[in-house]
């Protein structure tokens, strides 16, 4: 089960956003979440997304083709990267029009460290997604860095946001073939809703 995802393009805006009919699933998170080693571990590409010492580096929403109708798409990190203020309102703009305006969003897979918890913004996250009929995964992410005592109460602070969490870990693998499966029916029933 691969995705055979590429890079395609970046947009700064969303005259940028690709013309295509695919379904996109969009990963979302705090700007230390992990999500670029998140999205190297689902497509089995150790550089497709660039890893960086500093959070908060992706400025853009990147878009990647995977598998026949599947698009993934990185959004901007939040919460974290230290940046001026105009500059964090333009990108927080950007991932409001795209959450509100694309057809093609399918599934937002939003990632919260395992060993924090979501805040407001991933349940502003999830409230807009829901909005939108868009169906949500939670990706519990470095898990690998939970005690096996301390894995229920992560699952359990995820419970309020409405949908199972899968604890997943970009280092160790784990959680991973399920996180993927989990997108690609995602994939698979937008494909047939609009058959």
């Amino acid at each position: 089960m691969k995705l055979d995802a590429r890079f395609e393009t970046s947009a700064f805006a969303p005259a940028g956003f690709p013309r295509w009919r695919r379904a996109e699933v969009a990963l979302a998170g705090r700007s230390n979440v992990g999500k670029s080693s998140l999205l190297n571990a689902l497509a089995q590409q150790h550089g497709l997304a660039r890893t960086s010492r500093t959070p908060g580096r992706t400025r853009c929403i990147n878009f990647f083709t995977a598998a026949d109708n599947l698009a993934l798409v990185d959004l901007p990190g939040f919460g974290y990267a230290r940046m001026p203020r105009d500059m964090a309102h333009e990108i927080g703009k950007l991932m409001r029009d795209y959450l509100d305006r694309r057809r093609e969003l399918a599934g937002l897979v939003l990632l919260i460290d395992a060993r924090r918890g979501p805040g407001g913004e991933e349940r502003d996250l999830v409230g807009i997604a829901r909005e939108h009929r868009v169906a949500v995964i939670v990706a519990a992410t470095k898990c690998d860095k939970l005690k096996r005592s301390e894995r229920s109460a992560a699952l359990a602070r995820v419970e309020p946001l409405g949908t199972q969490a899968i604890l997943c870990s970009a280092r160790t693998g784990e959680g991973i073939d399920d996180l993927r499966r989990a997108i690609l029916a995602i994939a698979h029933d937008a494909a047939v809703d609009h058959s």
